[in-house]
């Protein structure tokens, strides 16, 4: 596997680490959590900068937030017993399915 999609996978995690302690934050009231949520983005954008180096933005912005939708939809189901409907199942799946598309069958995908 490349080296830049470890990258954005990498800034995947951290983003829904820092939108996990987003709400563990309580809007920024808890300090612990909030800290979290500074560190994880900036972590998450400066790997984002530098898979820039390798992929177009609307490619890699899009597997990014798709994937970012899912990993935290599961979180908010399984840690905050948020509910999920079959609508929101079935389109997280659609994202799903762009993104194995987009990675699969796009030439524009690496620079």
């Amino acid at each position: 596997m490349p080296t830049h999609f470890i990258t954005l996978f990498v800034a995947v995690i951290f983003e829904t680490i820092g939108t996990t302690a987003l709400q563990a934050s309580q809007q920024f009231t808890k300090f612990g959590p909030s800290v979290i949520v500074v560190i994880s983005y900036a972590l998450a954008f400066y790997l984002l900068a530098l898979t820039l180096k390798h992929m177009p933005v609307g490619i890699m912005y899009a597997i990014w937030s798709g994937s970012g939708i899912v990993l935290i939809s599961v979180i908010g189901w399984v840690v905050f017993r948020q509910t999920l409907d079959l609508p929101a199942i079935l389109g997280m799946g659609m994202i799903l399915s762009g993104i194995v598309i987009i990675q699969l069958f796009s030439k524009t995908a690496v620079h």
